[in-house]
């Protein structure tokens, strides 16, 4: 193996960056393509619902601010973004299942254990399991932002070229 080679099993530089220019465009489409459902579905009648939705443009914001600059900065606001995006997955499947299990509660007030959670899992609106798409986009935007050059060039600098 020569010298310059990269080790065995180790991307080379331009397909790893080959894929996170991928794994960024997949987290574009998804974003869009989210935005467009929850507007579709009018998913911003109250507050909890306009949530997703700001994260949504926020991260589109951010993500034109990182292809832009590049920057050590961008990369942060937009891990930081992630992680709200999974706090919003999840916050979001709580109110999705309570919404569905009052409902199913009203409709038949002797529900319980197995039988109910089936009924509130299977209800189709709200979806149950419908904001745990926020929390894929999410892991997505940090699968892009881990190990990125402006992370491990500003981390190599710090430890005084280590």
């Amino acid at each position: 193996m020569s010298r310059g080679s990269p080790s065995p099993g180790l991307p080379r530089a331009g397909t790893a960056r080959t894929i996170r220019r991928l794994v960024l465009g997949v987290l574009v489409l998804g974003l869009v393509g989210s935005g467009a459902d929850l507007i579709a579905l009018k998913h911003y009648e109250d507050p909890w619902q306009q949530f997703p939705l700001a994260l949504i443009v926020a991260a589109l914001g951010v993500i034109a601010w990182h292809v832009v600059a590049g920057s050590l900065m961008s990369v942060r606001v937009l891990q930081a973004l992630m992680l709200l995006f999974l706090v919003a997955g999840g916050l979001g499947l709580l109110l999705h299942y309570r919404a569905n299990m009052a409902f199913q509660l009203d409709m038949d007030p002797s529900l319980s254990g197995w039988e109910i959670f089936t009924k509130v899992i299977r209800a189709a609106a709200p979806p149950a399991l419908a904001p745990g798409v926020m929390a894929q986009l999410g892991l997505l935007g940090l699968v892009y932002c881990y190990r990125h050059p402006a992370v491990v060039d500003d981390s190599t600098h710090e430890n005084g070229g280590a």
